[in-house]
């Protein structure tokens, strides 16, 4: 069958715990690595780093082990056993510092957008044929009721007779009506399944400028420890590792000290401790404290009061929401999924800005 590779070194606890449970379940399908790849056509190399521990894999590849193994054992895994394993593979990504799992995570999110973008096109295309029948149907009617109407003001007379020959024009009339309303219900649909293609694919050309940012990301140098790092700080809040994996994946390669954090709590805390931040980024859903909140909290401490806060959330941008985030403080509002270059852009101008008024500070 093939020995396992062991477990890589210098493993974060959460890393090497989820790697151990990953490496049991594997153990019960009894074949070796190589074999069980080219079964669920994966690359080899990939998973075999699942199992050491280097990688955290995707969720849909652990349901597949756990899928394989009740196949192979004849017995479905216990609810528990997998909610144990959940636990450990959202542990595992939460740790996580590596680019390529934020490209993974991405390349999710892009495929989901992909779907929905296709099926909301496919819809689209359904509802324009049905409407588009509905509207020959009314033509059709249309024509056989002028037609009558032609007859009956020629003749008053043949009319009647006709009226008393064609008993089913008030039933026309009716089927008319009715497919009237059918062509407004169909319209509202395809307007709608029309919107969420066109947000489908924007999603999808963010995300894909999102993936080009965290790949174009080159590894940096450790500074030295007796070098001083006068670098500004950026804090960046948002309750989703995802999103806190993204935003410092796009903003790392900028000269500055980033400051990650998962909620307003944890914000104001690391405010407390530290007084030289340039810029906040932060999102405005989060449990217990939201960014406007948060926000509120800031700007009421005469320390923190003008350092620049930029909104991030999927909340949208129309005037409601941004005007609430203004009224809260903020110098900014974007709405997720963010463009990579438009966030670095805009911190690049605060820490310019936080510079060069640090610059003046230590000139006078």
């Amino acid at each position: 069958m093939g020995e396992l590779r062991p477990l890589a070194q210098d493993l974060t606890p959460e890393s090497r715990a989820l790697a151990m449970a990953l490496r049991e379940l594997f153990e019960g399908l009894e074949v070796s690595v190589r074999r069980y790849a080219a079964r669920r056509v994966r690359d080899a190399g990939t998973f075999s780093r699942y199992l050491s521990g280097t990688r955290v894999p995707p969720w849909e590849v652990v349901m597949d082990l756990f899928t394989d193994v009740a196949e192979h054992r004849g017995m479905a895994a216990t609810p528990d056993a997998i909610e144990l394993v959940r636990r450990l593979h959202r542990a595992a990504v939460e740790t996580s510092t590596s680019p390529r799992h934020a490209v993974e995570v991405l390349e999710q999110q892009l495929a989901e957008a992909d779907r929905d973008s296709r099926r909301s096109t496919a819809r689209g295309d359904a509802l324009s044929d049905a409407l588009l029948d509905r509207k020959h149907r009314i033509a059709d009617l249309e024509v056989r009721l002028n037609q009558l109407e032609a007859e009956w003001s020629a003749e008053r007379e043949r009319a009647e007779r006709l009226a008393a020959a064609n008993p089913d024009v008030t039933e026309l009339l009716h089927e008319c009506d009715q497919l009237q309303d059918e062509v407004t219900r169909l319209s509202a649909q395809l307007h709608e399944a029309q919107k969420q293609r066109d947000e489908a694919e924007q999603r999808c050309t963010l995300l894909e400028r999102q993936l080009e940012a965290v790949e174009q990301v080159q590894p940096v140098a450790a500074v030295p420890p007796t070098v001083s790092r006068a670098m500004p700080k950026v804090l960046i809040v948002d309750d989703q590792p995802d999103n806190l994996m993204a935003m410092t994946a796009v903003l790392c390669t900028l000269d500055q000290e980033l400051v990650a954090v998962s909620s307003g709590r944890e914000a104001l805390k690391a405010l407390l401790d530290h007084d030289d931040f340039a810029v906040i980024i932060m999102d405005v859903q989060m449990p217990d404290m939201d960014g406007y909140e948060t926000a509120a909290h800031i700007k009421r401490r005469p320390r923190t009061h003008d350092v620049p806060i930029i909104f991030l959330t999927a909340m949208g941008t129309d005037p409601e929401h941004s005007a609430r985030g203004y009224a809260a403080g903020a110098v900014d509002y974007i709405g997720k999924p963010f463009d990579p270059w438009v966030l670095r852009a805009k911190v690049a101008v605060f820490t310019g800005i936080y510079l060069e008024q640090r610059r003046l500070a230590g000139d006078q």
